[in-house]
């Protein structure tokens, strides 16, 4: 399926908020992704996006069928982590399983390594997010290891996995 990765636009709201309100999404990402998701959190979320430092972070729309249908993220660590940055992502459960989302963190990371002079992006899937992972896996990044308990999720404590792309690998 054919897709394009481009920068976010303020119309892109309507897009976020419809897409985005999915517990199937909220359950796999961080507390800072609400559910339910409304308008104003969408607004917000792209106030950050294009407010963003190319220096620091790369965020881009998912679109398909003129639509913003999902998220993808590289933010560069700060520090001794200064050399790294990590991927984040999230795409409308309409689109799941068409490899979109593989070839997207694909695209972005070739596009990380391209700009920056980094040397690894990690990214952090909770250990039971099996497609994630599957994405992850597809797109070349290794599985370092498993963070016992290293996750606290609506009650619940959970496992969550390090994965890693080392400049020069990847497909």
């Amino acid at each position: 399926m054919d897709f394009i990765l481009r920068e976010w636009r303020r119309e892109d709201a309507a897009d976020v908020a419809r897409y985005a309100d999915n517990e199937k999404i909220a359950r796999n990402l961080r507390d800072v992704f609400p559910h339910p998701y409304a308008l104003a959190d969408a607004q917000g979320f792209l106030d950050i996006c294009i407010a963003g430092d190319l220096e620091m972070s790369l965020f881009r729309a998912i679109e398909v069928d003129g639509r913003a249908t999902g998220s993808i993220a590289l933010c560069r660590g700060s520090d001794v982590y200064q050399k790294t940055a990590e991927l984040g992502y999230w795409l409308a459960e309409d689109y799941w399983g068409r490899g979109i989302m593989t070839q997207a963190v694909r695209q972005l990371c070739r596009e990380g390594f391209s700009r920056w002079d980094i040397q690894r992006i990690h990214a952090e899937p909770f250990a039971h997010n099996a497609g994630s992972r599957r994405v992850l896996e597809k797109a070349g990044f290794s599985l370092e290891g498993v963070m016992r308990r290293g996750v606290f999720k609506r009650g619940q404590v959970c496992d969550f996995c390090m994965y890693a792309l080392l400049r020069g690998e990847g497909k």
